[in-house]
C-alpha cells in the first residue's frame, strides 16, 4: 500500500518520473531519443553506448546505401521499347507464318519460324541487361 502511494500523485494517476525510471533500468529508450539518433541529431556524448551503437548502423548503413546508389547505372530511354518491340514483331512474325504457311517472306518455308523465334530470343536476351 505505501508503494502505490509513492507512485500516484494527487489525482491517482501514475507519475511519470518513477515510469521513467522503472523503464530506464529495464533498458527501455525513448522514442524521441531514438529518432534523434537515427536523424543524427542527437548529442553523442550524451548517449547511451547501446544509442552510440545504433548510430553507427545508421551511419553506416546511410553510407552503403549512398554507394549502391552512385554506382546504380540506367538504361538508356530506347531500351525498353526496343525490346518490347522485338519481341511482339518475332511474334506477328510466328502468327503470320502460321495463318498463311507462305508469309511473311515468302518460298523459303518453316524458317519463318526460325526468324519469328530469333526476333523473339533477341527480346528476351535484352531483357537480361534491364536496370
Amino acid at each position: 500500500m505505501a508503494d502505490e502511494e509513492l507512485d500516484n500523485n494527487s489525482n491517482g494517476q501514475k507519475d511519470w518520473q518513477s515510469d521513467t525510471k522503472q523503464d530506464d533500468a529495464a533498458g527501455i529508450v525513448d522514442m524521441d531519443k531514438v529518432e534523434a539518433v537515427l536523424n543524427a541529431t542527437a548529442d553523442k556524448s550524451a548517449m547511451t553506448p547501446q544509442m552510440q551503437r545504433m548510430m553507427a548502423r545508421q551511419e553506416e548503413n546511410t553510407r552503403r546505401v549512398e554507394e549502391t546508389i552512385k554506382g546504380t547505372k540506367s538504361n538508356p530511354r530506347w531500351f525498353v521499347p526496343l525490346f518490347c518491340i522485338l519481341m511482339v514483331i518475332g511474334l506477328i512474325w510466328v502468327v503470320t507464318y502460321y495463318l498463311t504457311s507462305d508469309y511473311p517472306i515468302p518460298n523459303i518455308g518453316a524458317w519463318n519460324l526460325l526468324i519469328g523465334f530469333v526476333i523473339i530470343m533477341i527480346g528476351f536476351i535484352m531483357t537480361m541487361w534491364w536496370r
